[in-house]
């Protein structure tokens, strides 16, 4: 299978729940998709005037297409997320995020043609980063790393993207 077949059929699961923009630009260079998704809970006491409390959920996932993962993959989306994600998607270029702010997730989706070097994959499978805000009463941000190898039908993430292991396989079998 082909990274933009696979792109198109992973999309197509992500619409259901995410706003998908394709392509998407960033510092000029265009990556094949951006998905943003948002949730938003409160509590409150017989009239929305009296709000108990509310919590917002966000992910922002970028997806990437390339030849193969390197440790140059790595770097590039490792700066993506410190220079880019975070402090203009998740922040909005603030010192703080919006309040009521209750996480965010940062994911990163690599669909590549070949399998990824062995010391790509360590580092994916090492690869940690997390953000609290104000000692996480307003929140805090995490990064999610998937790398998907279309000859070999790989899946390799780091611990917190571990969870998205079933959805990425699945997107092999669907027609």
């Amino acid at each position: 299978m082909e990274t933009a077949e696979y792109l198109d059929r992973l999309l197509l699961r992500y619409s259901g729940s995410f706003d998908i923009y394709q392509p998407y630009k960033i510092n000029d260079k265009e990556y094949p998709a951006y998905g943003y998704f948002f949730s938003c809970i409160e509590k409150y006491v017989l009239v929305r005037e009296a709000n108990m409390w509310t919590a917002k959920s966000y992910e922002h996932i970028l997806f990437m297409e390339t030849e193969e993962c390197t440790l140059e993959t790595i770097k590039e989306f490792d700066s993506m997320i410190k220079e880019y994600m975070e402090p203009i998607l998740v922040r909005k270029g603030q010192p703080l995020p919006e309040e009521n702010h209750m996480y965010s997730y940062i994911s990163i989706a690599i669909l590549t043609k070949k399998a990824p070097t062995k010391e790509a994959a360590a580092a994916i499978k090492k690869y940690k980063y997390e953000k609290g805000y104000q000692m996480n009463f307003r929140g805090y941000t995490q990064a999610r790393v998937m790398c998907i190898s279309m000859e070999d039908e790989q899946f390799i993430s780091n611990y917190q993207g571990r969870k998205q292991r079933k959805l990425y396989k699945e997107v092999f079998l669907s027609n």
